[in-house]
């Protein structure tokens, strides 16, 4: 259950660490996202890519703290339930990013698993990309 304010960590190797969501997409007074939701987040940390002042390539990242990027909720530790009577959740909350206008993933890689429940969704690329899925 994700809201204004959560902080997530982000999943993929955009160069993003966390963010913060500021809207939920899909519908009038839309309160929470749940895991396979579109959100809008701010950047609030980078990752680190190694020490300053050494002669290493400089990386060109596409995003920059404090930019507006929209995500999907991948894990949210709100206890979810599936038609099979299973009920799960996750240790943290995560998502990945994706580009606003083309609304493809932004980075080329997922760390840790993804759900089965994308299948559902546009996002099957998101499957591919991870390194296993769990038949939730």
């Amino acid at each position: 259950m994700i809201q204004k304010g959560t902080r997530l960590n982000v999943i993929d190797n955009s160069g993003a660490k966390t963010i913060g969501c500021l809207h939920i997409v899909g519908g009038y007074k839309k309160r929470y996202a749940f895991i396979g939701d579109k959100i809008v987040a701010s950047v609030k940390e980078m990752r680190s890519f190694g020490k300053k002042g050494r002669n290493k390539k400089q990386l060109k990242l596409k995003i920059k703290k404090g930019d507006v990027v929209s995500a999907v909720v991948t894990r949210t530790r709100f206890l979810s339930s599936v038609t099979t009577g299973l009920n799960f959740k996750f240790l943290k909350n995560e998502a990945f990013l994706i580009n606003l206008k083309t609304k493809k993933l932004m980075g080329t890689r997922l760390v840790g698993f993804i759900p089965s429940s994308f299948r559902k969704t546009r996002y099957l690329k998101a499957l591919s990309l991870s390194v296993a899925f769990i038949g939730l």
